[in-house]
């Protein structure tokens, strides 16, 4: 039996979607609400889980500790409303749960959005084990209670689902102004360092937010920091991608060095996709055309649903004098992402090398159309003046 283990408060925009993309998989679903004033509880009724209540207890780790005392699964899978399982993967993950050896699934998530790391692993695929608990602040995982369990019981095996599992909307960037999760991710990991001077955990998700937020050396000393303590995985990979986009903005070298350093780390492709891509624009920027095309083709290949991937691909053509190229990776990129304004931008920029007028009016107009839809009026604006006189924006034919 499998069940579905969930903590919500306020979910109504995007719960529905959630417990519709694993309601045919699962056995049962529990949906545990943390306090909600909107139509978080009456939409998980109706689509068939069984809700419980429990008072906010100030962090999540205890509230998904109590939320496994509410479910029957022999497994459990656990989600966040802004999640969703990709229907494709379930034939692989049914597979490895009927493994007796098995103790948890590491699960891909693709992280929609978040475009210096498209994906991650998150490990929400477990045996309903007495001494599996989650610890730790904000970001709660259950791999301390695994890694202790594993040192006493040590018939159980680790995997790793290899198709991409989940997809995450919650870094999309109009979601996250409308939450406060970096004050709450900076109050937690601030409180665990407090406790753990120098945890790689911690200094990686708070160096990365003092990076985001302008604090550049603070951050630049939390990752190293936290590298001093870390050997190796995905914490490792993710202290030195976070390195190499902060020395970016001042140390090319530097910053070229950490971003291979993360590739080298022996861990999924799709997660070290982040690190190809960053190096990749970083290349582009000091001349090394050649190499930065490899590794956007590399990404292409081992995630073909990384619409950065193509986009960059597309650019770094388009440097090399390859139209048609070009022509054809931002083609690719704007079937994953219809919405990006700068593809429709570049994609207009070829056609019109290219003496397609008539493709590269349509593609001017639909980047505007796009920029203003997203509140981006100046920008619009400007690439409306930039156009004058180079191509006519209305359709002459008309």
């Amino acid at each position: 039996m499998l069940s579905l283990s969930m903590i919500v408060r306020n979910e109504a925009h995007c719960l529905r979607d959630c417990l519709a993309s694993v309601r045919d998989w699962v056995d049962e679903m529990v949906v545990v609400d943390t306090g909600s004033t909107d139509a978080t509880v009456s939409i998980a009724e109706a689509a068939g889980a069984r809700v419980e209540h429990l008072p906010w207890p100030g962090d999540f780790a205890p509230a998904r500790n109590a939320a496994l005392d509410f479910v029957k699964g022999d497994w459990v899978l656990v989600l966040d409303a802004d999640e969703q399982l990709r229907k494709e993967c379930v034939p692989e993950l049914q597979k490895l749960i009927t493994n007796k050896d098995v103790l948890l699934v590491n699960l891909l998530r693709h992280e929609q959005g978040a475009l210096m790391s498209p994906y991650s692993q998150v490990s929400r695929l477990f045996r309903r084990h007495p001494k599996i608990k989650w610890s730790r602040p904000y970001h709660s995982i259950v791999d301390d209670s695994v890694k202790d369990l594993l040192e006493e019981e040590t018939q159980w095996q680790i995997v790793d689902c290899m198709e991409p599992a989940l997809i995450h909307y919650g870094y999309r960037p109009e979601l996250i102004q409308k939450t406060n999760k970096a004050e709450r991710l900076r109050s937690a990991m601030e409180s665990w360092l407090n406790d753990h001077p120098g945890d790689p955990y911690a200094c990686s998700k708070l160096g990365a937010l003092e990076i985001e937020e302008g604090s550049i050396e603070k951050g630049l000393n939390l990752l190293k920091e936290g590298l001093l303590t870390c050997n190796t995985g995905q914490e490792k990979y993710e202290l030195l991608l976070h390195l190499g986009i902060a020395l970016a903005k001042n140390d090319l070298l530097a910053a070229e060095s950490a971003y291979r350093d993360a590739i080298s780390i022996k861990i999924e492709e799709r997660i070290r996709c982040g690190a190809r891509l960053n190096l990749s624009a970083l290349l582009v920027r000091i001349g090394k055309l050649e190499e930065a095309l490899q590794l956007s083709k590399n990404v292409t290949e081992f995630a073909p649903e990384v619409f950065l991937g193509w986009y960059n691909l597309g650019l770094i053509r388009r440097k090399l004098g390859d139209l048609h190229g070009a022509l054809d990776a931002y083609s690719v990129a704007l079937r994953l992402n219809p919405f990006h304004a700068e593809t429709y931008q570049n994609l207009g920029i070829v056609n019109l090398l290219l003496g397609n007028i008539q493709a590269a009016r349509k593609c001017f107009r639909e980047s505007i159309t796009q920029l203003e839809s997203n509140g981006q009026l100046n920008e619009a604006a400007s690439l409306r003046r930039k156009l004058t006189g180079i191509v006519q924006l209305e359709d002459e034919s008309k």
